[in-house]
């Protein structure tokens, strides 16, 4: 299988968690528009009704985000099979609704190997082979919750917050090599986040029945009602990697909308507030070439 020379616009994807939501939905859209898929799951023998539809543009194959081999497998494969890789999606993940105390520290560990050493791994590997390409787009599928925090979500919001920074430094770093970096972050959507995808505490606490408790009664019964549209998203995802200036954050959903505006006024207002407080903390002697040199950096 072999990119078509006539065809300069197709792009090569490479797209995590591709069996249900936001990762089918976007493998589904990618495919209809004729560009080239490595469509991943750990179980890829759900991805064979999306595959056999596209036979000459498609290739399925399984990775576990937390299996280093996996991963380099799947770079290789995408390599070997298109000669390229032009846009990432770090999309598989998935929920967990429990309060700080409430989870053990093998939870913790195996959350965020799921939900971040993963991306972070994907990243590291496909790096090289955009700088020798000369360009790239990082996708990373983020949440509203990596931007404003969530009480009864801190495990699932401190994996995003990591994801958001790491995001933002490595725009800046790779942005020399024509590589981009995206961070998408939906509100609630019609997938199986709130059903087979969100996990709970291993040992709940009463004391939290009224946080980490009513936030996980909450998601259940908002399964199947959530507002935003997977379709509609992988559309805009698209649209965002196909402009020429790509945003570096992206929301989705007019919940995402209204939550980041509250979070980024009460940021304002503290800063405001606070203003006092903050520049009387410095040497007097100070010079503004130092608040400069930190904003470059």
């Amino acid at each position: 299988m072999n990119l078509d020379k006539n065809r300069v616009a197709s792009k090569v994807w490479l797209i995590t968690g591709c069996s249900t939501g936001f990762g089918r939905a976007l493998a589904e859209a990618v495919l209809k528009q004729g560009d080239f898929l490595l469509a991943t799951a750990r179980k890829p023998e759900q991805l064979h009704a999306l595959i056999k539809h596209y036979p000459e543009t498609a290739k399925a194959i399984r990775l576990d985000v937390t299996a280093s081999q996996d991963i380099q497998a799947a770079v290789d494969a995408a390599i070997a099979t298109f000669g390229r890789i032009d846009v990432l999606v770090n999309n598989a993940g998935h929920g967990l609704i429990a309060a700080l105390e409430e989870v053990s520290d093998d939870q913790i560990h195996q959350f965020f190997e799921t939900n971040f050493f993963g991306a972070l791994r994907l990243m590291r590997a496909v790096l090289p082979v955009m700088r020798q390409q000369g360009s790239g787009h990082i996708v990373n599928l983020s949440s509203t919750a990596g931007f404003v925090g969530f009480g009864g979500s801190s495990l699932y919001c401190g994996a995003k917050f990591a994801l958001e920074g790491t995001s933002e430094a490595l725009a800046r770093e790779v942005e020399s090599f024509g590589i981009r970096v995206t961070l998408i972050e939906p509100g609630a959507f019609r997938t199986d986040f709130n059903g087979r995808s969100l996990a709970a505490a291993e040992h709940s606490i009463d004391a939290y029945a009224g946080v980490s408790g009513a936030s996980l009664q909450w998601f259940k019964k908002m399964d199947g009602q959530q507002t935003g549209n997977p379709t509609k998203a992988a559309q805009a995802i698209i649209q965002a990697v196909e402009s020429p200036r790509p945003p570096m954050r992206l929301a989705l959903g007019i919940d995402a909308m209204k939550l980041i505006q509250e979070k980024l006024e009460q940021v304002k207002t503290d800063l405001e507030a606070w203003q006092g407080v903050t520049v009387s903390t410095d040497y007097t002697d100070s010079s503004s070439e130092v608040i400069i040199g930190v904003a470059k950096l």
